[in-house]
């Protein structure tokens, strides 16, 4: 039996949340807006200006324990009404870099994350074709013991990458629906899915692939939006909703480009807040309601 994920969804049933779980990646996107480096304290704001900002619009928001959990719990800068994800993964890689790697992370005790007010733990799974599926599968129940102890529902997300042999073929829109496939095994709470073609092009396209990641994972899914250019996220939203997915839980294409901006507060208002309104309009309209895959 899943996990009922009422306390992440909207009255509709749908899910519009927001992700600020990035961390060194984070650092990198500012660190190109400025000479100076990039304390940790900077992230720390921009996570707490987020979930002040944004929670009001939002259903749910990700946040990692590093560098955004306890500053925005004891700041209150997140609405009641938007339920906490705390991001269960310590993402390894280079300083100001993306993640290469993910693992548990033993700083998350997801006791405490559930007693501050977590409604959700997320891993992010990096999916490579030539990487042992058993030792994915392995990493997935240190997970899920997680989330087992603590009550909380398991958000499993998958990227998908290219094999770490450069000579192996790579056929990334396939690959998404093996990996769901793969991810229906772990029985995720929810799952976090990569847009297929990257919202651009057919969006009929879109749809039919969305249909098949439905299919292949068989329980609810909300897309993300990284690699969608921000132009292009809201009609992948929607192509994705027709094809069966519940929502969308994304950070970059709501707030990306506000990254350096002068004051950031203002800028999340003017806008990253009618994005999310819009976003909310297109999953309350065209997404599949988390309880009717039950």
């Amino acid at each position: 039996m899943r996990a009922p994920l009422t306390k992440l969804a909207r009255t509709s049933g749908v899910l519009a949340m927001v992700a600020v779980d990035q961390r060194e990646a984070l650092r990198g996107m500012f660190a190109a807006h400025q000479s100076t480096p990039v304390p940790d304290s900077q992230l720390t704001q921009f996570k707490v200006d987020v979930a002040r900002e944004l929670s009001p619009y939002a259903s749910a928001l990700l946040v990692d324990q590093e560098f955004g959990i306890d500053a925005i719990i004891d700041q209150k800068a997140l609405k009641n009404s938007c339920g906490l994800i705390a991001a269960a993964d310590l993402l390894v890689g280079p300083p100001g870099g993306a993640a290469t790697d993910t693992a548990i992370d033993p700083d998350v005790d997801p006791i405490r994350m559930r007693d501050i007010g977590s409604v959700g733990l997320k891993f992010l799974v990096l999916w490579r074709n030539d990487e042992s599926p058993d030792m994915r599968a392995q990493l997935v129940e240190d997970f899920n013991k997680l989330c087992r102890v603590s009550g909380l529902p398991s958000i499993i997300e998958i990227i998908v990458k290219p094999p770490t042999d450069s000579t192996k073929s790579f056929n990334r829109e396939e690959e998404l629906i093996v990996a769901a496939k793969e991810a229906a095994a772990w029985k995720p709470d929810l799952y976090k899915a990569e847009v297929p073609f990257h919202g651009e092009g057919d969006l009929s396209a879109i749809t039919k692939n969305a249909e098949r990641i439905s299919e292949a994972i068989g329980s609810p899914w909300v897309v993300l939006s990284n690699g969608v250019k921000q132009p292009f996220f809201n009609e992948a939203v929607k192509a994705c909703a027709m094809g069966g997915a519940s929502g969308f839980l994304a950070g970059r294409a709501v707030w990306a480009d506000i990254v350096g901006a002068s004051d950031i507060p203002k800028a999340l208002r003017e806008v990253s807040i009618p994005r999310l309104e819009q976003l909310a309009e297109i999953v309350d309209s065209y997404a599949k309601p988390w309880s009717s895959w039950n």
